[in-house]
């Protein structure tokens, strides 16, 4: 896996890895940044919870759940001194669906913080990781009927 990163002005950077996605990374104004784009620890968290939201909604899609929609909300401490790592962080799962089992969203959630979330168990180094899960029952998806 490979990543480049391009001065654009100031402190923004074109970022591209291997996908041949980019996006923009800024700083914040009082180092010389624009607002042009998140901030590198910010796409930290984003990272994080997009390979569990990943993993979760995959291991729920295989186990025949009704899932409908899955947001990850995140929020971080991070260290007093340089470097100002991450020392707290802490997911919460809203997962909407039908008839949703709950032991099934415990298992997916739980499996990708403590097994398969590769960014997790990086971060795990530097922070105490925790977790919660909501479930929000929505009605199921109305099934087309022929005129």
């Amino acid at each position: 896996m490979k990543a480049r990163v391009k001065l654009v002005d100031g402190v923004a950077f074109m970022a591209h890895g291997d996908s041949g996605h980019g996006l923009i990374v800024d700083g914040a104004e009082v180092i010389g940044g624009r607002n042009l784009g998140p901030r590198p620890m910010e796409l930290v968290l984003q990272g994080l919870a997009t390979c569990s939201a990943m993993d979760v909604i995959s291991m729920l899609r295989k186990a025949r759940e009704a899932v409908s929609d899955l947001i990850i909300d995140v929020e971080a401490t991070r260290a007093d001194t340089v470097p100002k790592v991450f020392t707290q962080i802490h997911l919460t799962y809203t997962v909407e669906g039908h008839n949703l089992r709950p032991r099934m969203v415990e298992r997916a959630v739980n499996l990708s913080q403590e097994k398969y979330c590769s960014v997790s168990r990086m971060l795990a180094s530097t922070a105490t990781i925790t977790h919660s899960y909501e479930i929000r029952e929505v009605a199921p998806d109305p099934t087309p009927t022929a005129d």
